[in-house]
């Protein structure tokens, strides 16, 4: 017959811990809650984090600089430079780029980017990204 394995748990006793250590606790899980509210307010802003940021003018250079011109001057589509933009809507440039447009070769970035992210790229045109 094998021998008898035998499992011990071990409930934790009342009291084990210090004061000392139930504040340090206390302290830690307020801490950690507050500097979660920092990342989700930080993420939840109108401008997307410099990865992200780095990310969007990547894809602005290669991708939409396929048909707007590696130097946004214009191409198949028209150019994308501070003075064209200038007296574009906001809303209807961060609209063009999320749902394209219809009948033309632009095509919906909405699967790619936020609204947010977008309205960022825009005012990053507007501004004359380099």
């Amino acid at each position: 017959m094998p021998p008898a394995i035998y499992f011990h748990s071990y409930a934790p006793v009342a009291g084990a811990c210090s004061s000392l250590t139930r504040r340090s606790t206390s302290f830690l899980r307020i801490v950690g809650g507050l500097a979660l509210i920092a990342v989700c307010a930080a993420a939840s802003a109108d401008q997307p984090n410099p990865i992200r940021q780095a990310e969007l003018l990547s894809l602005l250079k290669q991708d939409c600089g396929a048909c707007h011109g590696m130097t946004l001057k214009g191409g198949l589509g028209p150019p994308l430079l501070p003075e064209v933009l200038k007296d574009k809507p906001l809303d209807f440039l961060i609209r063009t780029i999320l749902d394209g447009r219809p009948g033309t070769p632009m095509p919906p970035w909405r699967p790619f980017m936020t609204e947010d992210e977008a309205r960022w790229l825009v005012q990053s045109l507007k501004q004359g990204v380099k």
